[in-house]
């Protein structure tokens, strides 16, 4: 297989990144699992395919790992991509915690994590995904994640456990009321992904405890409920996913609380799987 000929995905709840020919594009996040066909297929057709423009013909081999690719809906994915290009021979679609794992771990042994929008974990033997803590989504799990450090950060501020100052930079920043949060949350689409972009405003005020112990406690709850069951303390935490890297201090101070190291940091990992 020429790497040069190969589509490489790694799809999130949030966004897809896309590497071919040294070019990196992104489109929209690709979830078979909360998406229809329809709507995947005009992500690539709308989104992908005038990014690609004079590059499609020399594609042979796609590999897309991607949030939502549960191995009963790895086939739907593979056939979705098919039908977008229909000249290519080689393509596989699998889960995008699989896909970290090889970015982070190579072909060693290691517990590695997703903290992004959402948040996964798995232990990895250097091949394959040995055991896994079911996430289970923002809103019956996925502590860690950006979208449920967003609805720990809006509870405190709104049940007064953060300073007025904060509410009153966080309600002028984003020129929303309570009334108007509870609406964006609840009434409109994609709230995973709203609550997690709180993020930048979160990691804009680190400087102020209370929210540090937010992001903090978050992370130790991952630890707790998603790492402590694999009862491997002796492997360091690796992570991908913006949240890892942008708040990778504060996960460290949890993982050391929790008995833990941490051992690789990326914001994406496809940079190693191209490499890979």
């Amino acid at each position: 297989m020429i790497k040069h000929s190969v589509l490489i995905a790694d799809s999130g709840s949030t966004k897809t990144d896309w590497a071919f020919m040294g070019k990196c594009i992104q489109t929209q996040g690709i979830n078979p699992f909360h998406q229809d066909e329809d709507t995947i297929r005009h992500i690539l057709q709308e989104e992908l395919l005038p990014q690609l423009s004079n590059s499609y013909d020399r594609l042979t081999s796609i590999l897309f790992y991607g949030s939502g690719v549960r191995p009963e809906l790895e086939e739907k994915m593979q056939n979705i991509l098919q039908d977008a290009f229909p000249h290519v021979t080689h393509i596989e679609a699998h889960s995008d915690l699989l896909g970290a794992a090889r970015a982070l771990c190579g072909e060693n042994e290691g517990i590695a994590c997703i903290l992004g929008t959402g948040a996964n974990s798995c232990l990895f033997d250097g091949s394959l995904i040995v055991k896994n803590t079911p996430a289970m989504g923002y809103i019956l799990g996925d502590e860690g994640s950006g979208a449920v450090l967003g609805i720990r950060f809006l509870n405190a501020l709104y049940k007064n456990r953060l300073s007025d100052q904060i509410r009153m930079e966080f309600e002028t920043s984003t020129g929303m009321s309570m009334a108007q949060v509870i609406e964006r949350v609840y009434r409109q689409p994609m709230p995973n992904r709203w609550l997690a972009s709180l993020s930048v405003f979160i990691h804009q005020h680190l400087d102020y405890p209370a929210v540090k112990t937010i992001v903090v406690q978050n992370f130790i709850d991952f630890i707790r409920h998603n790492i402590a069951p694999y009862q491997r303390t002796d492997l360091p935490i690796s992570a991908v996913g913006s949240i890892a890297f942008f708040f990778k201090e504060q996960l460290a101070e949890a993982a050391i609380q929790e008995g833990y190291t941490i051992g690789n940091i990326l914001r994406s990992p496809l940079d190693a799987l191209i490499k890979g």
